[in-house]
């Protein structure tokens, strides 16, 4: 399986995974020239960004220690657009990160958020 094919099937079992805990997935792969979100998801009123971080193994460390500061404000200014486009600027939002490794997805709830971000 090739890179891309990897990280398409752990998006696939993270969207499953969320939509199995009540999500109401309203976008994969959602791109702008400010980035891209892997998911974008609704649980009850929260509007929730999902990076979704898929290893074959711990060699590199976590997964989750990928969304550096870097990927987090591409993703902060990415989600701002979203929410503007969709007139939901007053939504609660959350900014996840789910780990997909073999037999094992950990989602993280509240991974960072915009605190000392631009």
């Amino acid at each position: 399986m090739n890179k891309r094919g990897f990280g398409a099937a752990g998006e696939q079992a993270a969207r499953d995974y969320l939509a199995g805990k009540g999500a109401v997935i309203l976008e994969m792969n959602w791109r702008r020239p400010t980035g891209e979100i892997d998911i974008i998801a609704r649980m009850k009123r929260t509007i929730l960004f999902v990076e979704v971080k898929r290893r074959s193994g711990l060699r590199y460390g976590r997964p989750a220690e990928a969304v550096n500061p870097a990927k987090q404000a591409h993703i902060l200014r990415t989600a701002a657009l979203y929410l503007q486009e969709n007139d939901w600027m007053d939504a609660p939002v959350r900014f996840d990160v789910i780990e997909v490794l073999p037999g094992e997805i950990r989602h993280i709830e509240n991974a960072f958020d915009a605190t000392g971000m631009e």
